[in-house]
């Protein structure tokens, strides 16, 4: 939630996002699309890359992902690729949610990797932000 908030006073639409290994958090983001004018800037993607180059490589296998809102289909097309663990995630997005939602990429068996989702920690304070972000903006 603390990454969302960033996001949220940068004026960015606030989703945050953790990697832990081993009990300790070893990427961090949230979005930074407007900010960095780079449609890739999800918070989840922010966090990967900080990950990677924290492990000095791009498998982040052992590693649980924790993110405000459900993961988008880049953001569940980064997370199969760099194989991420597990998936946590406060609330559903019903217009692009790729953990359930609209497609469920993270479990589909045709993968060669499938990452264990858990949903709904922190769901309504995930969803209450996000309310409150496009109640503010409309």
């Amino acid at each position: 939630m603390r990454e969302a908030r960033k996001a949220y006073e940068l004026d960015e639409v606030p989703i945050g996002a953790v990697i832990v290994k081993d009990g300790a958090v070893i990427g961090r983001g949230h979005n930074l699309r407007e900010t960095g004018k780079d449609p890739t800037l999800h918070a989840e993607m922010v966090a990967i890359r900080e990950a990677a180059s924290a492990l000095g490589g791009w498998r982040l296998s052992g590693c649980d992902l924790y993110v405000t809102i459900e993961p988008c289909p880049m953001c569940a097309g980064a997370i199969l690729q760099s194989r991420i663990r597990r998936v946590v995630f406060g609330a559903r997005d019903p217009k692009a949610g790729c953990a359930g939602s609209l497609y469920d990429l993270l479990t589909d068996e045709r993968f060669n990797h499938r990452a264990e989702v858990t949903e709904g920690v922190l769901a309504e304070e995930c969803s209450r932000i996000m309310k409150d972000y496009f109640k503010q903006k409309r």
